[in-house]
């Protein structure tokens, strides 16, 4: 973080989570496999896929059947050569769906708790730098009682980090939160994917917060690893995601702020696939940003469309076409060099003519958007 005085975590590549285990409880068995760079990996699945039982297993507080944890080289179960580090030593931060702070200290208090369990010679954090990131320095003297459901998870993410921790796991943090509360804690969890080096497992059934937040994304069903890569490569495949949340899926671009537009409340982005207009974004002039596209709100056309409303046209040529669930199929689109996908009905293909390799245009609304847009990474500031 910003502004700290200090010891940083070690320089190097950032921390790698590598996860083997199997696990049976009663008539579920989970059997989860995947390796990941670090930043904010995300465990993505419907209800019951095994999400919440497997980092259980990495923060040690269940035992697997069989298998091994490492985080950056660092082994905390190898079952064959019977390690299991106990939760105590793991220097393992967890952020849950409520904020279980302790109602009887203030803030300050609450923050400081964290600290108490890290020998000072291990600690990174300052509380300083922590309370400046998470924005939080009004709010220091106030008791539980007296914050807000977003405001409690902010300082809930404080007090994790304020232990040093080598790994940070959040179980759906966000679940809680109504809407409001949602997008006023997202852009800190921003911040502190983009402004540290500590590795995040991220845990959510909400493919928009995936899309926005994660690096890398971890499918999981019926206690498997289904699918694990870039969240860039997730958000395309439909398939792997649950029924309710295909229509969320899409494309993940990344673009940078070219200009903005006062008088109509727009921001003009600059992007590998072309130009693309968004509702006004409060970014500095080349800041870098993601944009999630989603298929549903892709439209087609076969000519360069005069007369439209939409404002954003990307130019491309026809990558691949597969057949969706219905009526529906999905048509993935080459836009220099970046892969868009539309999902449109069997219909508009055979009427369009669409095929490998012809040239298209994908045409989307400005207002799909809302929503859709977030800060993108930037340069690792240490803690």
């Amino acid at each position: 973080m910003a502004g700290a005085t200090e010891t940083p975590v070690p320089q190097g590549r950032r921390d790698s989570v590598s996860v083997a285990v199997s696990h049976r409880q009663g008539a579920f068995t989970l059997d989860a496999r995947f390796e990941s760079a670090g930043r904010l990996t995300a465990l993505f699945g419907p209800s019951g896929s095994g999400k919440t039982s497997l980092i259980n297993m990495v923060a040690g507080l269940t035992r697997p059947d069989e298998g091994r944890i490492a985080v950056d080289g660092r082994v905390l179960v190898d079952t064959h050569r019977g390690i299991f580090v106990p939760k105590y030593r793991r220097r393992i931060g967890m952020v849950f769906q409520d904020a279980r702070l302790f109602p009887h200290m203030s803030v300050a208090h609450n923050l400081r708790y964290g600290r108490w369990f890290t020998p000072p010679a291990e600690r990174y954090a300052e509380m300083g730098s922590v309370v400046d990131l998470l924005g939080i320095s009004h709010l220091l003297d106030r008791k539980p009682s007296r914050l807000s459901g977003g405001e409690k998870q902010r300082v809930a993410i404080g007090r994790a980090l304020l232990a040093s921790p080598k790994l940070l796991l959040m179980d759906e943090p966000l679940a809680s939160l109504d809407e409001a509360r949602k997008a006023e804690i997202i852009p800190y969890i921003e911040r502190l994917r983009d402004e540290t080096r500590i590795p995040i497992l991220y845990v959510s059934h909400s493919l928009a917060e995936v899309a926005r937040l994660a690096s890398e994304v971890a499918v999981l069903s019926a206690g498997r690893v289904t699918a694990f890569g870039p969240t860039a490569e997730i958000m395309q495949r439909l398939d792997l995601l649950p029924a309710d949340e295909r229509g969320e899926g899409g494309s993940v671009l990344e673009a940078s702020v070219a200009s903005h537009d006062e008088r109509f409340g727009m921001s003009v982005l600059s992007s590998a696939a072309g130009e693309i207009h968004v509702p006004r974004l409060r970014l500095e002039i080349g800041a870098p940003v993601r944009l999630r596209i989603r298929a549903r709100d892709v439209m087609l056309a076969t000519e360069r469309p005069h007369g439209l409303s939409a404002l954003n046209i990307l130019a491309g040529h026809i990558e691949g076409i597969e057949t969706g669930e219905g009526a529906s199929v999905r048509v993935r689109i080459d836009c220099n060099g970046v892969p868009v996908l539309a999902r449109i009905t069997e219909q508009s293909r055979q009427m369009l003519g669409l095929r490998p390799g012809l040239a298209v245009f994908a045409v989307i609304k400005t207002v799909s958007f809302e929503g859709n847009v977030a800060a993108g990474a930037r340069a690792d500031v240490h803690l």
